[in-house]
């Protein structure tokens, strides 16, 4: 598996050298998942959620809770949840400080109740520690073994804009969300945070001269959870009382907070986010020992660096420890007092996963584990001190894909850009060769990137490849990877400068392999699929594209969405302030360039981007005689969960793609 740094690679061409898949007598096994993972205070284990993915697709997993130790000395040992099957859900694992018990969220089949249970690392049943008629998650063990937890009472939704919307009825804006901060005690839940503040991420704040007195920093906001996050601040909190230790600048949101284990100093990640939980900017650090009335100092510990910082911890070791996207590569970085950002602890082409979505790490007791992964290297999940990882699973040795991988870099403007280039194993790269059809797959975000993230049936890019083509996946400006300066270049110019980057990426890509330009096709999901109409109305160099959930006209737009905040870092004022800079980058004022048959689809319950935005652009599309397709699903937010349909958006896509790319 993956073991060190730059092995990545060398390991998935020495597993495509066999076969693509592992047999067994009924074929290939099963892809094992891994989700979330977590590190006991005294780093000797992990728990882990894992499953099976079914073979059929239109099926969710089955998640379960394994612990082993990480040593790796011992088979792990699995939690016997009191329910079973895809409606089974666990999350939000946390240890106890002794280290003897794990407790975790439970939703359960045919029950709108939220559970806590513990389970001792012994074996036994697990213990029901809380039933609660609302959301549960973010769940967190102070020093004191008090339990924390993240609760929205009676909530209309489930938390976070991707998912899908309550309808809209009665009188709106009244009954708001909002998810506090609890203890859970008896049996019951002791809240923390005040009842009109939406907190998003915490930690506790030790605090050894006051036993059993419970102090916490959150980022957090008043009002709508959903939209409001693109203006939280960083508070501290105690007693239901908040006092704001931060309030950003417009162009900078806060994500990630992790308190020092003495209780002195605050780190978080700030940067321009589009999106809660896709994370990328700068680490700052911030003094707590003042007094209240003293604002505190704030230090920004990586300014310039040329990568996207995506997660904090205290926990790998001494200091402060960080992971970052650095154009290709994933790193392991000591921040702080004395650090050389220069010189990474680890740095490789994959993708480490640990306690949150992303780039991250699980840490305790000095020890850090994560599950790695990149484009045909299958998830396995790999620990010890941080740089010096071994694997700790085996449970997909021998699955490969067979693709061929290679990041590729380009000039574009005063820019230095970064992409994927995937083609199916086999494709001859001689120039003089045949040419082959190409798919250009862009990001959403737009603060994102594309990682090399193993590939399940489920990923588009995956099916395109079987389907024979290339895929292309530019990490054009606004994303992750190359620091701030870059992540902030499309403000105030969405769609411009970033289609300048993916079309000499398109070039790029052309000197490199024999790629058949009349055969170009263009997919995008959110603001890809926002570029993906864009990019239509710009040129008609692509023969096709798919457009999933994208936004047509930005000055409707603010208005229709439940995330507007999101806009004004982006495009510096409101729509009612300054419409033109909208109408700037807004599809539906260039509709009638368009020639380029387009696919689109949307959830009629996305919070995100609203159904009447892809709606405008099919209507358009369909009004000026050009060949479009527009299906709705009902029910489903901007997460498109359903197995169901995101099955039926892939049998459709290769079916446009396939009409429109087929050689003449």
């Amino acid at each position: 598996m993956i073991l060190a740094a730059r092995s990545a690679f060398a390991l998935a061409s020495l597993l495509l050298a066999g076969t693509a898949f592992a047999a067994t007598a009924h074929g290939p096994p099963p892809l094992h998942l891994f989700g979330q993972l977590a590190v006991s205070p005294d780093g000797s284990q992990i728990a882990s959620l894992e499953a099976e993915q079914p073979v059929d697709e239109a099926l969710d997993p089955t998640w379960t809770i394994r612990l082993r130790p990480v040593s790796g000395n011992a088979a792990p040992a699995m939690v016997r949840l009191p329910c079973q099957g895809p409606e089974c859900v666990p999350s939000a694992l946390a240890w106890a400080p002794d280290g003897k018990h794990v407790a975790f969220v439970l939703r359960q089949p045919r029950q709108t109740h939220r559970f806590v249970y513990v389970a001792q690392t012994d074996g036994g049943a697990p213990v029901k520690l809380l039933e609660f008629d609302g959301t549960l998650g973010g769940l967190r063990y102070g020093a004191d073994g008090a339990l924390a937890v993240l609760a929205t009472a009676g909530a209309h939704k489930e938390p976070g804009a991707t998912q899908a919307a309550a309808k809209l009825s009665g009188e709106i804006g009244t009954d708001e969300d909002e998810q506090r901060i609890a203890l859970v005690e008896n049996g019951a839940l002791t809240f923390q945070s005040p009842a009109d503040l939406y907190v998003y991420e915490y930690d506790w704040q030790p605090d050894t001269s006051q036993p059993g007195h419970h102090r916490f920093v959150a980022t957090a906001a008043h009002g709508n959870g959903d939209n409001n996050w693109w203006t939280a601040k960083l508070y501290a909190l105690e007693n239901r009382t908040a006092r704001v230790l931060y309030s950003p600048p417009q162009r900078q949101q806060l994500a990630d907070p992790v308190v020092s284990p003495d209780g002195r100093q605050v780190a978080f990640v700030g940067g321009i986010m589009s999106d809660f939980g896709s994370t990328g900017g700068d680490a700052f650090r911030l003094s707590l020992d003042g007094p209240p009335a003293t604002p505190p100092v704030l230090q920004n510990l990586t300014p310039n660096l040329r990568a996207s910082i995506a997660s904090l911890s205290f926990g790998c070791g001494d200091g402060l420890m960080a992971t970052a996207l650095a154009g290709p590569d994933a790193e392991l970085l000591r921040v702080g007092d004395g650090a050389d950002l220069s010189h990474p602890l680890f740095a490789a082409p994959e993708m480490l996963s640990g306690e949150q979505r992303g780039l991250g790490l699980a840490c305790g007791g000095g020890t850090a584990a994560a599950v790695a992964q990149d484009f045909v290297t299958a998830p396995e999940i790999v620990a010890g001190p941080p740089g010096r990882f071994h694997p700790l699973t085996h449970a997909n040795v021998g699955r490969a894909l067979p693709v061929t991988v290679r990041s590729l870099s380009w000039r574009s403007d005063q820019y230095d850009v970064q992409g994927w280039l995937l083609s199916p194993k086999g494709i001859p790269d001689d120039m003089a060769g045949p040419k082959s059809p190409m798919i250009v797959s862009i990001h959403g975000g737009p603060s994102a990137a594309n990682d090399p993230v193993y590939m399940t049936p489920r990923d588009e890019t995956l099916f395109l490849l079987q389907a024979g083509y290339r895929v292309f996946l530019p990490n054009p400006r606004g994303s992750f990877g190359q620091g701030e300066t870059f992540a902030q270049a499309n403000v105030r110019d969405f769609g411009h400068g970033d289609l300048r980057d993916v079309l000499a990426g398109i070039d790029a890509v052309e000197r490199a392999v024999p790629v058949d330009d009349h055969r170009l096709g263009l997919i995008g999901y959110s603001y890809g699929g926002y570029m993906t109409m864009w990019t239509v109305t710009q040129t008609n160099r692509f023969r096709a594209a798919a457009a999933g959930a994208g936004i047509s006209d930005w000055q409707s737009y603010y208005g229709e969405n439940g995330i507007d905040q999101w806009m004004i870092p982006f495009f510096g004022a409101s729509v009612y302030d300054d419409p033109a800079i909208y109408a700037h980058s807004s599809p539906i004022d260039f509709i009638r360039q368009v020639k380029t048959p387009t696919f689109e689809y949307v959830g009629d319950a996305d919070v995100e981007c609203p159904l009447p935005q892809t709606q405008e652009f099919y209507h358009a599309l369909h009004t000026l005689g050009v060949p479009t397709s527009f299906v709705v699903y009902p029910g489903q937010g901007h997460g498109m969960r359903d197995p169901a349909d995101r099955a039926d958006i892939k049998k459709r896509t290769l079916a446009w793609f396939a009409r429109y790319l087929a050689p003449s």
